[in-house]
């Protein structure tokens, strides 16, 4: 075995489930790496898809999963659901807050 060997995970349920929560959570711009001012805009239909996929393998696994697992895939679904609910509204909002922006007349008319 080499040192690289090492270093990848190994492939159990729980790390398939937090893959797809961390691509969500990135998706949705909870996580981001780099400077803040490059901060990408949330990619909803691209975390709505990992969030799907997420719901669709627990409904695959309802049943084989143990007690942990399952709280896993509850627990992660649940939280992603809400953040993106909470993203998806405060985007909505700035977007609105611009719109409002725009019909402003300006100060210098």
């Amino acid at each position: 075995m080499s040192e690289h060997d090492n270093l990848v995970p190994p492939a159990t349920f729980e790390f398939l489930v937090h893959s797809l929560r961390t691509q969500a959570e990135i998706q949705l711009g909870l996580i981001h790496f780099g400077k803040e001012e490059e901060r990408p805009q949330p990619q909803f239909p691209l975390a709505r898809h990992a969030i799907d996929m997420l719901a669709m393998l627990a409904e695959k696994t309802k049943g084989n999963l143990t007690i942990e697992e399952q709280r896993l895939v509850e627990n992660s679904l649940t939280e992603l659901r809400f953040r993106f609910v909470q993203v998806f509204e405060r985007a909505q909002k700035e977007k609105d807050q611009e719109r409002e922006k725009e019909k402003e007349p300006s100060a210098s008319t």
